[in-house]
């Protein structure tokens, strides 16, 4: 004797259809919410750990000061879009790791009206980036230059001691911190292939 073959309703169809939509539309959903909330978590993990050649910010100087040395270098970078000028007062100095420094960045706008611009950053080696310490940095701050403006804005850091623990890093003798500027809007960088406006 055979067992009888059930034949599905319409109402079970119906049924599974509504529960296939409802978990695939809320699966959507949760794709679409970790899309935008990847962007700001990624860059808060950065900021913490300085992952990525990301420097860590902080408040406090650090509790010690080293003999050891490192030369850090500044590049200064800015997108097509922007006509502005953008140069460090010094390319290079030498530190002393744990030693609290204070460079300038100079900023022009060099076109014939107000523009906006932000800058964004990153420090070479990467691995360096956990201990490159920044107290005042101009980052990530949008800045309104009216035409022929000229603006000097402070970095303040210092090499974490931490770094001389890292055995990967012991015969680092160069940091390279790097700047570019783009042109903003609503106080985020606007990417442009477009000559800049003058």
């Amino acid at each position: 004797m055979t067992a009888p073959v059930r034949i599905p309703t319409a109402v079970g169809n119906q049924r599974a259809r509504r529960l296939t939509l409802v978990l695939c539309g809320s699966l959507a959903l949760a794709m679409v919410g970790a899309a935008y909330a990847a962007v700001p978590l990624y860059d808060l993990f950065c900021r913490v750990t300085g992952f990525d050649g990301t420097p860590v910010a902080r408040s406090t100087e650090a509790s010690e000061t080293l003999t050891r040395t490192v030369k850090v270098r500044f590049d200064s970078n800015v997108a097509p879009g922007l006509g502005w000028s953008f140069s460090p007062e010094l390319r290079e100095i030498e530190v002393r790791i744990g030693e609290t420094q204070t460079v300038f960045f100079r900023v022009k706008n060099e076109g014939t009206r107000l523009s906006r611009g932000v800058a964004t950053y990153n420090v070479q080696p990467g691995q360096a980036g956990a201990f490159f310490v920044k107290m005042k940095c101009f980052c990530f701050d949008e800045q309104a230059l009216a035409a022929g403006e000229t603006m000097d804005f402070p970095v303040v850091f210092y090499i974490d001691p931490a770094l001389t623990k890292d055995r990967n890093l012991d015969e680092l003798s160069t940091i390279t911190l790097s700047y570019t500027y783009f042109a903003s809007r609503n106080g985020a960088p606007v990417a442009s292939t477009s000559k800049p406006q003058l």
